[in-house]
């Protein structure tokens, strides 16, 4: 197991003048099929940012300021613009939104120069957590996908009076870390070849280097049927270049395969996590062309034991919050009205 000490200096040397660049179940109901299109939005204008824990976070928010609160969490590798499509239509309805660059991501910094730039499940949940404090929002509807939707399931399984309820592209995925150590099949290690790449040391120094080229391509193996342009990639790839950006995502991934040690302080945190909780708010689950055999959600259908459905978005790839803006929406509006 890779030490977080040796670990960090490996990053630390890697990154080395990195830039900093500013960002502008229930049995599942009738498939909804929506078009694989860029949508219309291109900006959140001005952000905001503000002191919540261990970071400074970037984030952006629109809507009325007494409007009820939702909280779009982005993931890997992508970033707030995920959602530059969906916060309009949520405005419209009177909502708050509040989307935030996950550590690692865009405006986004530590406070310290000597944080451990972490990037366990538990430590990015206890970030968004942060952020509600520091904004002063008791209870919010949360929405994410990918690694914001694992940082989703996550604060409403351990911090429930915080999540009034839940929308999760792919489902339950909170990490088990003792099930990771278990071989898949061949055809499915293939799919995750990248997190075997981040093993490497070459794994550092190839995704510091090419880390622009290496993200749009995941962007086209997770999102085949995407015809997403260069401006949109490029708009996203611009908050890559956070001097942490590398080091929170190789540490994620190497952490999920027990690689790397975690944060000792969070390992509370962790052992409830490793006994699967149940979310019991309100929640629409979402499974798309991604998620392949488990599409229909029958997998994690279990976890939800509160009010549930499951939607099937065919031929939308992994980013479906920009993928498919208006299905995405319409769960959030859904769930809050369960």
């Amino acid at each position: 197991m890779l030490s977080r000490r040796r670990f960090a200096q490996a990053v630390v040397a890697a990154t080395a003048g990195a830039t900093v660049a500013g960002c502008s179940a229930q049995p599942a109901a009738a498939p909804v099929v929506a078009p694989a299109t860029t949508g219309g939005n291109t900006s959140f204008g001005p952000l905001k940012q503000i002191d919540a824990g261990e970071l400074s976070i970037g984030y952006a928010e629109a809507g009325p300021a007494d409007g009820p609160v939702v909280v779009l969490l982005h993931g890997w590798p992508y970033d707030i613009h995920s959602y530059v499509d969906v916060t309009p239509r949520l405005v419209a309805a009177g909502y708050r939104v509040i989307v935030p660059f996950l550590r690692g991501y865009g405006p986004t910094r530590f406070l310290s120069k000597d944080t451990f730039r972490n990037g366990q499940q538990s430590a990015i949940a206890a970030d968004i957590v942060a952020l509600l404090d520091a904004l002063k929002i008791e209870k919010a509807v949360f929405g994410g996908f990918d690694w914001g939707a694992r940082t989703a399931v996550i604060i409403a399984a351990l911090w429930p009076e915080r999540c009034k309820a839940l929308v999760s592209v792919s489902g339950y995925l909170v990490t088990d870390r003792e099930t990771n150590k278990q071989p898949l099949s061949p055809a499915a290690e293939l799919g995750w070849w990248y997190q075997f790449y981040f093993a490497t040391e070459r794994g550092i120094l190839g995704y510091t280097k090419n880390r622009h080229d290496f993200n749009k391509l995941i962007w086209k193996i997770a999102s085949p049927k995407w015809t997403f342009d260069d401006a949109t990639y490029d708009r996203s790839a611009a908050c890559f270049d956070n001097p942490d950006h590398v080091a929170i995502v190789i540490h994620n991934y190497r952490w999920r395969l027990s690689l790397a040690d975690g944060d000792p302080k969070l390992d509370v945190l962790e052992q409830k996590l490793a006994q699967g909780p149940a979310v019991s708010v309100p929640t629409i689950t979402i499974g798309s062309d991604f998620d392949g055999p488990n599409t229909d959600g029958k997998a994690y259908r279990s976890k939800f034991s509160g009010k549930y459905e499951h939607r099937v978005l065919n031929g939308i790839g992994h980013n479906v919050p920009q993928e498919a803006p208006e299905a995405f929406a319409k769960a959030v509006l859904n769930v809050d009205r369960f």
